[in-house]
C-alpha cells in the first residue's frame, strides 16, 4: 500500500512538473520579431533550445523599453539565458538596449564586426567604455564573412561583416543573377555598409538577416551570380528603407515571404514596397507596424500588422506622407508605448513554416515544396 502511494506521489509530480514548464514545440526553429520601434531585435530559439538575438534595440530614454520588449520575448520562449549576441552594426537603434539588456539576463557570447566606422559620441563611448565591461566575462567575437556560428540543429553562416562579402556560393547557390545589369548604385552612411548578414539553415527552411546592408553590397553579394540562393523568409529589411531592398537582392532570393521590421515613420517606403510587392513568388508581407510613410497606397492588410498607433488617426490617409528632414526640428513619431505585440516564425525542418500576429491571433502555414 505504501509503495502504491508512493508511486502514485512521483507520477502526480512528474505530471504538474510538465504542467509547468514552458510550452514550447522541440522541433521547431522559432523567430520572434519583436517590436524595438523602428529599432531591430530578431530572437531565433533553435530546437536544442539554443538561442541567437540580432540586435537590441533603442539607446537613451528608449532603452529600458526595448529592454523589456526583448525579455517578454525570452520569457515566451522559456530562456534563462542568451547564448550569442550579434550587434549587426553600431547605430543606437541596433546597441542601445544592450546594457539594460544584460543587467537582466546572461549573455554567453558578443558577435559583431569591430571598430565602429562613423564616429559618433553614442557608438564611440558605448566601445569604449561600456562594452568591454559587458563582455569581459563573456565570450566575445569579431566575425568576418564565411564564419559560421555554432548554434546546434542550424547552419548560421556569416554572408556579410565590416564591409566584405563571401566570396564563394552557399550550397545550391551560384546561378547567374539577371536582375545585375539593371543595378543602379546609391549613396550610404559608413556603418550601415558593416553590417553582418547572416543566412540560417534548418532542414529545408532557409532564412537571412543582414542588418542595414545597403544597395552597393547587396550588389556584391549577389551580383555577377547569386551568392545566397533563395530563401523561404526574408527578415529584418533595413526597416523598410530605400537605401536597402534593391531588386538585384530582393528578387533574386525571391522570398516567399518578407517580415519588415519598421516604425511607424520609419521604413516602409513607396521604392521599397514597389520592390517587395513585385517580388516574384512573394506571398505575403508582414510588418511591425504599419508606416505612414506607406499610407493605403502601398501598405498591406491589418491582419499583417502587428503594432498600430496609441493615439491612431481619425482617418488613414490613402497617400503616404513625406518623412520629414532629419535634425533637432523633425517633429517627433507617433507614439507607441503601450502593449507591443511581436509576429513569430516557427518553422519545421520540411521546409514547412508558420507566421503569427500576436496582436489578434492571425495565422498563416506556408507548406514546404512550393
Amino acid at each position: 500500500m505504501r509503495r502504491s502511494l508512493i508511486g502514485f506521489l512521483v507520477q502526480f509530480l512528474l505530471v504538474c512538473c510538465c504542467a509547468l514548464a514552458p510550452v514550447r514545440a522541440a522541433n521547431t526553429l522559432d523567430v520572434y520579431v519583436i517590436d524595438v520601434e523602428g529599432g531591430n531585435a530578431t530572437l531565433l530559439v533553435a530546437p536544442s533550445h539554443e538561442s541567437l538575438l540580432i540586435d537590441t534595440g533603442n539607446a537613451g530614454a528608449a532603452a529600458p523599453r526595448d529592454a523589456g520588449r526583448i525579455m517578454e520575448a525570452v520569457k515566451d520562449a522559456g530562456l534563462q539565458q542568451i547564448d550569442h549576441l550579434i550587434t549587426t552594426h553600431w547605430h543606437g537603434d541596433h546597441f542601445g538596449g544592450m546594457a539594460e539588456l544584460a543587467s537582466k539576463i546572461t549573455i554567453r557570447e558578443f558577435i559583431d564586426h569591430g571598430p565602429n566606422t562613423q564616429p559618433g559620441e553614442l557608438a564611440d563611448n558605448f566601445l569604449q567604455k561600456t562594452y568591454p565591461q559587458l563582455y569581459a566575462h563573456a565570450k566575445h567575437t569579431v566575425v568576418k564573412a564565411g564564419d559560421k556560428i555554432a548554434v546546434s540543429g542550424l547552419d548560421i553562416r556569416v554572408v556579410t561583416s565590416a564591409g566584405q562579402t563571401i566570396r564563394s556560393p552557399l550550397p545550391g547557390a551560384g546561378k547567374p543573377n539577371p536582375y545585375c545589369a539593371s543595378f543602379k548604385p546609391s549613396d550610404s552612411n559608413a556603418e550601415d555598409p558593416q553590417s553582418v548578414g547572416i543566412h540560417v539553415t534548418f532542414g529545408k527552411f532557409r532564412t537571412i538577416h543582414l542588418g542595414d546592408l545597403t544597395k552597393n553590397k547587396e550588389f556584391e553579394l549577389v551580383c555577377p551570380n547569386n551568392r545566397i540562393g533563395s530563401v523561404d523568409v526574408l527578415l529584418g529589411l533595413h526597416h523598410g528603407q530605400a537605401s536597402s531592398n534593391s531588386e538585384v537582392l530582393v528578387h533574386a532570393v525571391h522570398p516567399r515571404v518578407a517580415i519588415m521590421n519598421n516604425g511607424t515613420r520609419k521604413g516602409g517606403e513607396p521604392e521599397v514596397m514597389k520592390v517587395l510587392h513585385s517580388s516574384p513568388g512573394l506571398e505575403d508581407l508582414w510588418q511591425l507596424h504599419f508606416s505612414q510613410l506607406s499610407g493605403q497606397e502601398y501598405t498591406v492588410p491589418g491582419m499583417f500588422i502587428a503594432n498600430t498607433l496609441d493615439e491612431p488617426l481619425t482617418a488613414m490617409p490613402i497617400a503616404p506622407i513625406a518623412a520629414p528632414q532629419p535634425g533637432p526640428g523633425a517633429p517627433p513619431p507617433p507614439a507607441h508605448n503601450g502593449k507591443a505585440y511581436w509576429i513569430k516564425l516557427s518553422a519545421q525542418q520540411d521546409g514547412t513554416f508558420t507566421v503569427t500576429n500576436t496582436r489578434n491571433g492571425f495565422s498563416k502555414t506556408y507548406k514546404a515544396g512550393l
